[in-house]
């Protein structure tokens, strides 16, 4: 007879800093990542901070049951949530059992995530609006260099994060099957998905088509997407360097994609360029610091 989960863990044997632990098991015949590849149970233990380690994987045996026992720290976990990062984990703690729980901690982690309060609303819309430029721009450089094939995988990765963004403002976490969150929504997105994966049109006029909504999209929702990094360019009256803006702890997820989010805040009036000599000896090198424009 296959032993409970229950049996699988208990709190003596992970440690004094564990809170908790959540078994899912996986529909049999279900194709799943990498990650958890040819396990029906995964095992996750929760743990007090971040892990340094990253992910700790064991494989276990309980009888005739094999499982995967993953430890991840409770900080990981919430970040992770916001970057859209290890998203089957995600999803494996959320619509998991509970086995055990420190003190509730558990709990209250799984209804903080599935609450989706709005600073992590408002910082997970900002990384996928980060991303979703950043493949825009690519999509249209492969555009231009006519390999429409990469442009193609490319718009399809920016309508992916169009779709996050759209679910997120309707105060839903993204999950794996992103397509099927969007689809009762009748959305703008999807039907941009229809037109670019089921339509009579050349790829080209395809691909083109839905770069034209796609910047429209870029454009009117630039200033609310990126509410939190006008709100740090707006909190002193000195300018910021790109070097100072990259080392923010509220921007450490989107840190490569700042300087290309402050040129396209700056075209298009939400934020302005103020210089200064950086060495204070009157040459003629100046250094751009960035406001936000006062609207």
């Amino acid at each position: 007879m296959e032993p409970s989960i229950f049996s699988l863990v208990d709190e003596d044997s992970v440690g004094r800093q564990a809170l908790g632990a959540i078994g899912y098991r996986h529909d049999k015949g279900e194709y799943r990542s990498s990650l958890v590849y040819d396990f029906e149970l995964v095992v996750i233990t929760v743990c007090e901070g971040r892990n340094e380690a990253g992910i700790e994987i064991e494989h276990c045996t309980n009888g005739d049951a094999q499982y995967q026992l993953l430890y991840i720290g409770n900080n990981d976990l919430k970040r992770w949530v916001m970057t859209g990062e290890n998203r089957e984990i995600v999803q494996c703690f959320l619509h998991g059992e509970i086995i055990w729980d420190v003190e509730g901690e558990l709990a209250r982690l799984r209804k903080e995530i599935i609450d989706f309060g709005e600073d992590m609303k408002e910082q997970r819309k900002f990384i996928e609006f980060a991303k979703f430029l950043k493949v825009y721009i690519e999509a249209k450089r492969y555009t231009q260099d006519l390999d429409f094939l990469d442009a193609y995988y490319h718009v399809l990765q920016a309508l992916k994060h169009y779709a996050r963004i759209e679910l997120i403002e309707q105060g839903m976490l993204p999950e794996n099957s992103v397509w099927e969150q969007v689809r009762p929504l009748n959305s703008v997105v999807y039907k941009l998905f229809d037109e670019l994966t089921d339509n009579k049109e050349t790829l080209e006029q395809r691909i083109q088509l839905v770069l034209l909504a796609c910047e429209f999209t870029i454009i009117s929702k630039m200033a609310d997407c990126c509410a939190v990094l006008l709100r740090i360019l707006s909190s002193r009256k000195e300018g910021w360097s790109i070097q100072e803006l990259r080392q923010l702890p509220e921007l450490v997820h989107v840190s490569e994609e700042v300087p290309m989010i402050l040129r396209k805040l700056v075209h298009h009036s939400l934020a302005k360029e103020v210089t200064r000599d950086p060495k204070g000896c009157g040459g003629e090198d100046r250094e751009i610091k960035y406001l936000a424009s006062k609207l």
